[in-house]
């Protein structure tokens, strides 16, 4: 009988902290999970696991946004950053919300360069147009156009590495952060 309990309070426990997770081919993925618990308790699960001596992650906790950054002495340039929100369903339910990530300003670099590389294939095919319409020699500007595409992969598969680089972390940011949701307060 004792056997059969526990099966079930497993069952009940994981169908609550169920993830549901965006496919593997997003730089940054994100997930959510409902939990039969309110906002404050989780925050507040949050708030100890960090404030811990033995903890090694840094972290901020902002209402129900909290941020956690791998420690300063493993950081690298591709290191992720774990961003989770908390957002309150009802008086007994809430879900969590969270997203892996660069930190932003490698995201915000990563992202300028993907529009300069949209905004200069966008003018060199309109200046490629323009001098074949003109019938003068387009040569330099067809090759940038060609050449652009290119570029685009090449950085895409550069996030890919930077993501594959930073995985572990990434996996002990996820073990860490599922370690605190199932603690019981």
């Amino acid at each position: 009988m004792e056997l059969l309990i526990k099966i079930v309070i497993f069952q009940i426990s994981k169908h609550f902290m169920e993830e549901q997770k965006n496919s593997d081919i997003h730089l940054r993925p994100r997930f959510k999970m409902h939990f039969d618990e309110n906002e404050e308790n989780l925050i507040e699960k949050f708030r100890d696991n960090l404030n811990d001596g033995e903890c090694k992650y840094c972290s901020k906790i902002v209402d129900g946004h909290i941020v956690i950054d791998v420690p300063q002495e493993e950081n690298h340039f591709w290191s992720p950053q774990l961003n989770i929100e908390v957002e309150k369903v009802d008086e007994k339910q809430t879900i969590v919300k969270g997203l892996f990530g660069p930190k932003p300003n490698v995201w915000t670099l990563f992202m300028f360069f993907h529009f300069a590389v949209a905004v200069a294939f966008i003018g060199f095919s309109v200046m490629a147009y323009v001098k074949w319409t003109l019938k003068s020699d387009y040569t330099f500007p067809l090759v940038i156009v060609i050449a652009l595409p290119i570029i685009w992969v090449i950085m895409y598969f550069l996030g890919r590495i930077g993501k594959k680089t930073g995985h572990k972390q990434m996996d002990d940011l996820h073990e860490f952060m599922m370690k605190t949701l199932e603690k019981k307060m």
